[in-house]
């Protein structure tokens, strides 16, 4: 049996949506774009959230 990954939704919107699974020793962020998903490693999740706040 496959082992199942448990998912923390952090925000969703129609379109959109960013969730985090755990991984051995840290978080993979998801960023879901349309048909695209990013995956992210907490080093770069914390790079793009501060990229998108310079951005706004």
């Amino acid at each position: 049996m496959a082992d199942e990954v448990e998912m923390d939704v952090l925000a969703e919107s129609e379109n959109f949506a960013v969730w985090r699974s755990k991984e051995e020793d840290d978080y993979l962020y998801h960023v879901e774009l349309g048909g695209i998903t990013l995956h992210l490693s907490s080093e770069e999740w914390d790079e793009l959230v501060l990229l998108i706040k310079e951005a706004d």
